[in-house]
């Protein structure tokens, strides 16, 4: 098997996710300044080797469009682009932010609530653990 990476994808900040060689595990991996994405993606896909990109999915609880979704359909396609030997998967996100921030609370740091990298960074954990679910 090979690695997966997940985006919780924002206009100004991206969190990345990304599992171990086994698929099993999805740890999170870091906060980039969305503008430079692409080629943060491409760094890590020579160093990395993942099979597959998991790109959330942001809807309204009634299933229509959010603010951000046409965006979100326009990376998908510059993600297919740009890596055509990799699956791009959409994951529904609803909710990976605020389960972000009460993982965060859970674990009794209030003060990192405010941290919106690790908030992204956790929501894209979350995106790609709720995908390794799935498959």
């Amino acid at each position: 098997m090979s690695k997966i990476v997940a985006i919780d994808f924002g206009l100004k900040r991206t969190g990345l996710a990304m599992t171990d060689e086994n698929a099993i595990i999805a740890s999170p991996l870091c906060t980039v300044d969305s503008q430079k994405l692409m080629d943060f993606l491409m760094e890590l896909f020579v160093n990395e080797k993942f099979s597959t990109i998991v790109l959330g999915y942001p809807t309204r609880m009634d299933g229509s469009d959010s603010h951000i979704t046409e965006n979100v359909r326009l990376l998908k396609g510059v993600l297919e682009k740009q890596f055509p030997a990799c699956v791009i998967a959409l994951q529904d996100e609803r909710f990976s932010s605020s389960r972000a921030m009460e993982t965060i609370h859970l674990v009794g740091k209030k003060k990192h609530m405010k941290e919106k990298s690790l908030v992204d960074k956790l929501a894209a954990t979350l995106i790609l653990q709720d995908y390794l679910s799935q498959s």
